[in-house]
C-alpha cells in the first residue's frame, strides 16, 4: 500500500476557525472516514481522485453557513499538469481556419477570377464528355479526355484513404460522395473539420459494406490499372495536344478549374497516405512509398495496392472488445 500513497498538500487559509463545541468531538473520531483512490481509464478524467466519506461528520449548526470546501488535485502522477489542462481545453483550430480560408479563396477564384472566355465551348465539351452528343466529327483533345475520366477515379482513392483510417466525428462519406461532382472543392471542408485520432474499426465492420470493398486488393488494383491506362492514353496523343490543352487552360473556365482540382488532389494525397500508413503501424516498412505518393494519382494508388490489411494491424476483434470489463 505504501507504493500507491499520494501526498496532497492544501492550504486552508480561508477555512473558518471552528469554536470549541461539544458536538465538535465527532471531528476527532474519523471512524468511518475512508480514502478511496480511483484510477480513471478515460483520458478526459484526472488520473487520481480522493473521495472522502464520513457518515458521522457533522458541523455545529452555527458554523454551517461558513464552511468552505477546498478541492485538492494530486499532480504526482501527472508530470506535466499544465500540458494536460491545455489539451483538455479543446483542439487547435489553426489548421482548420487555414483550410477554410484556402477553400474560400479557391471558390472566390473559380467563380470570379478564373478565365471564362469560352463558355459556349465549355458547354459543348461537357456534353461530349458526358456522351450527350453523338459523333459529329470533332476530335476531342486526348489530354482533356484522360483528365476528365481520371477525375472520376480520385474520389475512389480518397474513399480508400479516408473512410477506414481518416474518419472523425464529422462523417466523411457525404463529402466523398459530393467529391464525385465537386472534387477537392467538396473535400476541403472535411479536411478542415477532421480531428484525429480516428475511431477504431472492428472486425465486423471490416467485413461489411463499404469497408470490405475499400479494403479489397481488387479495388486497389483496378483503380491503379485504370489510372495508368488513362495517363498513358493522354501521353501518347498527338504532339499538338499539349499545346492545344495549354490554350484551353488559359481560356476555358471548365478546363482551368478541373486542372486546378487535379493538382490540389495530388498535393493533399501524400498527407493522407502518411496518415493511413501510421494508423496501420506500417511506417517502418512502407516509408519508401511516401516519396512515391507525390507522383500524381499513380503514387497513392500504388500505396493502396501494397498496404497491409487493416484487420492485420490495428482492428480490434469483437471477442476482445466484448471481454473488456471497462466496456
Amino acid at each position: 500500500m505504501l507504493k500507491s500513497i499520494n501526498l496532497i498538500s492544501c492550504n486552508f487559509s480561508i477555512f473558518p476557525h471552528l469554536k470549541p463545541s461539544r458536538k465538535a468531538q465527532s471531528l476527532r473520531q474519523p471512524r468511518n472516514l475512508t480514502l478511496v483512490q480511483s484510477r480513471a481509464r478515460s483520458p478526459f478524467l484526472k488520473p487520481d481522485k480522493i473521495l472522502l466519506r464520513n457518515s458521522s461528520w457533522q458541523f455545529p449548526k452555527h458554523e454551517k453557513k461558513k464552511v468552505v470546501f477546498h478541492v485538492c488535485k494530486s499532480s504526482l502522477n501527472n508530470p506535466d499538469p499544465d500540458k494536460t489542462e491545455i489539451q483538455d481545453e479543446g483542439r487547435d483550430w489553426t489548421s482548420s481556419v487555414l483550410l477554410f480560408a484556402l477553400w474560400s479563396a479557391l471558390l472566390y477564384y473559380c467563380f470570379n477570377l478564373a478565365p471564362d472566355q469560352t463558355p459556349t465551348q465549355d458547354l459543348y465539351f461537357l456534353k461530349k464528355l458526358l456522351n450527350l452528343k453523338g459523333d459529329d466529327g470533332f476530335r476531342m483533345n486526348q489530354i482533356l479526355v484522360g483528365l476528365w475520366y481520371i477525375m472520376g477515379l480520385w474520389p475512389v482513392v480518397y474513399a480508400m484513404l479516408l473512410l477506414p483510417t481518416g474518419r472523425s466525428k464529422t462523417p466523411a462519406w457525404p463529402f466523398i460522395v459530393f467529391s464525385f461532382f465537386g472534387g477537392v472543392y467538396a473535400l476541403l471542408p472535411y479536411f478542415a473539420l477532421w480531428n484525429p485520432p480516428s475511431p477504431p474499426v472492428s472486425e465486423s465492420e471490416l467485413s461489411k459494406w463499404p469497408f470490405n470493398v475499400l479494403e479489397s486488393k481488387v479495388t486497389a488494383g483496378v483503380t491503379l490499372v485504370a489510372g495508368l491506362g488513362l495517363i498513358l492514353y493522354a501521353l501518347v496523343g498527338n504532339a499538338g495536344d499539349w499545346k492545344e490543352f495549354y490554350q484551353y487552360f488559359r481560356e476555358s473556365k471548365f478546363i482551368h478549374v478541373t486542372s486546378l482540382d487535379f493538382c490540389l488532389l495530388s498535393a493533399f494525397a501524400p498527407f493522407w497516405v502518411y496518415n493511413d500508413m501510421t494508423a496501420r503501424k506500417w511506417f517502418d516498412k512502407g516509408r519508401w512509398l511516401l516519396p512515391v505518393s507525390v507522383v500524381p494519382f499513380l503514387g497513392p494508388s500504388l500505396y493502396l495496392l501494397l498496404r497491409p490489411a487493416l484487420s492485420e494491424t490495428t482492428a480490434p476483434t469483437d471477442s476482445a472488445s466484448s471481454s473488456d470489463p471497462s466496456q
